[in-house]
């Protein structure tokens, strides 16, 4: 029988019985309609899946622990999706299908063209929003690591911190002549997307002066919410888990 499973940022051990948070616990109760007794899997975000028995009692929601299981989904290939902020739902939909293909790290990026602008308190409510698709899309993917997701960056920001890295650095350009390959699957790789409209001229610049080779997807030029998605698949079945 497949088990539900939860994210918890709590600590966990063995034996233990772990109290569910509010929000958890209405989804399991209200949502789910899960019963006391009902097998249920809890992870931190460390790697490792805890099976346990979900227990009800006067509104509350207990977990009792048993021993943890290692979990090895993760793809050998370190992948970082910078991607330009995209509208509403486009954002979710590339940040819970780029976790589920097996990103290690989101960046969302504030490019030139970029039509979503975030400040302030709006900024956090909208980051904490991303981290619970984030998470949502590990329960349901099995993955028991959540990818790195980043504040809001600029991109000339982006890119200056990029250049020192060691990563393979690709950004998505209709018109690039070559396609997207990497010569050593032991280095990560970071993989840059444009917004609704593509990069600027000024974006583009800044990342070739940051080691951004311009790579094509084919003859069709892909909207936003699905050039990502597409790099991040081809990535993995050259070069990590989809082979």
């Amino acid at each position: 029988m497949r088990r539900t499973r939860v994210h918890v940022d709590l600590p966990l051990a063995e034996g233990e019985r772990v109290v569910l948070p509010i929000a958890a616990r209405d989804r399991l109760l209200t949502v789910l309609r899960l019963r006391d007794g009902a097998p249920i899997v809890l992870f931190d975000g460390q790697g490792l899946d805890w099976p346990g028995t979900l227990r009800i009692s006067r509104g509350e929601a207990t977990v009792e622990l048993g021993r943890p299981v290692p979990v090895a989904t993760e793809s050998p290939l370190g992948i970082t999706l910078a991607q330009a902020i995209a509208r509403g739902e486009k954002m979710d939909l590339i940040l819970q299908k780029a976790t589920e293909l097996g990103v290690a790290r989101i960046v969302p990026v504030v490019s030139e063209r970029t039509e979503v602008r975030l400040d302030g308190e709006r900024a956090a409510r909208r980051v904490e929003h991303w981290r619970r698709v984030v998470i949502h899309a590990c329960e349901q993917c099995g993955r028991a690591r959540l990818p790195v997701l980043e504040p809001p960056v600029a991109l000339p920001v982006f890119a200056e911190t990029a250049a020192r890295s060691q990563a393979w650095r690709f950004v998505l350009e209709p018109d690039a002549r070559q396609g997207l390959a990497v010569g050593d699957a032991r280095r990560p790789v970071t993989i840059a997307i444009g917004p609704e409209g593509g990069f600027g001229d000024r974006d583009l610049a800044i990342l070739r002066a940051a080691g951004f080779e311009g790579v094509r997807l084919g003859p069709r030029v892909l909207r936003t919410e699905t050039a990502g998605l597409a790099a991040i698949a081809t990535l993995q079945a050259v070069a990590g888990d989809l082979r």
